[in-house]
């Protein structure tokens, strides 16, 4: 009886402490290859404009047991994507993104707000042309499962949220191009 009670001590152990394992912060890096910050705005009111950034790395950290989390992402703004070569030199030109002041852009979340068992939305702070600014990143669609090729933990998300681009320094031609600027990401990271 000694030794049936020494097991089931050591299965409880081991159960409990299997539990606070799965319980425990877990941090993926950004899928670059899967991540993809995207703008839009009116031009003139003729049409919609739809850019992106082909370059963003980072981190998340989710504890979905705590429901706490965080995101940290840096966007490389040379590599905004507007579709027609000669228009992304002059996007980067210092009336609008400035990349060769401001290389970089950065969001970094004080809080990711849950309903049920999914963040609904990322609170942080927003920085463009060295401006920064709190945003609030509304979540369309969350996943987090094991990636099926890669056998790793792993998650995904859409997200969107409007800023005015003249609170960063960037409103050239401002109203007649829109000040409202939208911003989605869809974005993919992995644990190591």
């Amino acid at each position: 009886m000694t030794s049936f009670k020494k097991i089931a001590a050591a299965l409880a152990f081991a159960s409990v402490a299997a539990g606070s394992a799965l319980a425990a912060p877990v941090t993926y890096n950004v899928d670059g290859s899967h991540t993809f910050p995207r703008f839009s705005y009116s031009h003139f009111g003729y049409s919609t404009q739809l850019s992106s950034f082909t370059n963003t790395s980072g981190k998340v950290v989710l504890d979905a047991a705590a429901k706490t989390g965080s995101v940290d992402i840096t966007i490389d703004m040379k590599t905004v994507n507007t579709g027609f070569a000669d228009f992304n030199g002059h996007i980067q030109g210092e009336d609008f993104l400035d990349t060769a002041k401001f290389p970089t852009a950065t969001f970094k979340s004080t809080q990711v707000v849950f309903e049920g068992d999914k963040p609904k939305a990322i609170e942080g702070n927003l920085t463009i042309k060295g401006i920064t600014k709190p945003v609030t990143l509304t979540v369309t669609s969350f996943q987090a499962m094991p990636h099926p090729m890669m056998k790793k933990p792993a998650l995904g998300a859409n997200a969107f949220t409007t800023i005015k681009r003249t609170e960063f320094n960037a409103g050239k031609f401002a109203p007649y191009v829109g000040d409202e600027v939208r911003i989605d990401v869809a974005i993919e990271a992995i644990a190591p």
